[in-house]
């Protein structure tokens, strides 16, 4: 058996192992955290007034590169939001999400990736909450502006419901996401709550309760953004 082989089959026999599938799950709601908090410790990456208006937030760390025909991407991560049928709550337990396809990965030179992305409105977290959706069509999605002053942003980036950024070898930017798909990942909801529950009693109704794992990403989002300023909420 060549390396390549073994390397696969001990990663699907740990995979199996229930102690092992749920560390797993920790170690990327802990890393998720840590982006987010290293994101918007700087004030030139994320604009505050859009975090301030945004439902819901997914992070995705480490999104790599495959190589399969034109080439795509795959990454799981963890979105949380505001808690509430209104989105007007303080942040809740997250759901973990999984990032799916797309050519994206050809314009960042085949790194792993840091991404978030801002949902803007109920439309938008319902769809992604609900199912696989397409980016660009199943949400409309745009590279989110940079910075203090929104008032380059496009009129395209600002009636988005998924506001996309990357960081890439320290290098922070809008990025486009369309053509890749987001679905709740219930089989790692399952191994960190310990039981079947929809993503959106997790993030919207308070059916579960946040892991350790999830505390920095939790309480970065309350501090930096408490409260939801969109506009008639």
């Amino acid at each position: 058996m060549n390396n390549t082989r073994l390397v696969t089959v001990l990663v699907m026999l740990l995979s199996a192992i229930p102690g092992y599938s749920q560390s797993k799950e920790m170690d990327r709601l802990e890393n998720a955290g840590k982006v987010l908090s290293e994101i918007l410790s700087v004030p030139e990456d994320i604009p505050r007034d859009l975090l301030n208006k945004a439902d819901c937030v997914i992070v995705l760390p480490s999104v790599v590169k495959f190589a399969l025909g034109l080439g795509g991407s795959y990454g799981r991560g963890a979105m949380a939001c505001r808690s509430g049928d209104n989105f007007t709550g303080p942040w809740g337990a997250p759901s973990m999400i999984a990032l799916e396809g797309g050519s994206f990965g050809l314009q960042l030179g085949g790194q792993a990736t840091d991404f978030v992305l801002l949902i803007m409105n109920s439309r938008g977290a319902d769809s992604i909450l609900a199912s696989k959706v397409k980016v660009g069509a199943g949400v409309s999605a745009a590279a989110g502006p940079k910075g203090r002053d929104l008032s380059a942003a496009t009129d395209v980036a600002l009636r988005a419901e998924v506001l996309s950024y990357s960081r890439s070898r320290g290098l922070f930017a809008g990025v486009s996401l369309e053509g890749s798909t987001l679905r709740p990942d219930n089989d790692a909801n399952r191994r960190i709550y310990g039981r079947k529950i929809s993503p959106r009693d997790i993030v919207l109704h308070e059916k579960a309760t946040p892991p350790p794992a999830a505390k920095l990403l939790i309480s970065v989002l309350n501090e930096k953004s408490p409260k939801n300023l969109s506009k008639g909420k």
